[in-house]
């Protein structure tokens, strides 16, 4: 994120990023939308930041693009904090299939989305 870009250009500037970096030859806006079932006009202003993608319409972006929900937000620095309460979630994820897994990660990169996305909503309130 730069200096002078806000949270939903950051978001904006990630979903172009995404669509036109996805696979060798990218994605048309037109092609984005008929995946998520929305409107094309829909990815133009999602890009441009007009409109504001729920975090619903993140999460099905990922999921068509193949990535994790948290390519749309900037990475938190954390400096190795693991908490004993990660630590307990990574021993009992050690012995689970690997579908399981898959979706375990999915879920928590959703409910950490979340979180990101709640915390940016309540910044633009106060201003």
């Amino acid at each position: 994120m730069t200096k002078n870009e806000g949270i939903g250009d950051y978001v904006a500037r990630r979903i172009r990023e995404q669509r036109t970096g996805y696979g060798k030859t990218g994605l048309s806006q037109e092609a984005l939308a008929k995946m998520v079932d929305v409107a094309t006009n829909t990815i133009s202003r999602w890009e441009t930041g007009t409109y504001e993608p729920t975090l619903e319409d993140l999460e099905k972006l990922s999921r068509v693009l193949g990535i994790s929900i948290l390519e749309f937000f900037p990475k938190v620095s954390r400096e190795n904090e693991r908490g004993q309460k990660v630590d307990a979630l990574l021993r009992a994820a050690e012995g689970l299939h690997e579908s399981d897994l898959d979706e375990l990660r999915s879920w928590a990169e959703f409910r950490r989305a979340r979180q990101i996305y709640k915390s940016r909503k309540k910044g633009q309130r106060s201003h």
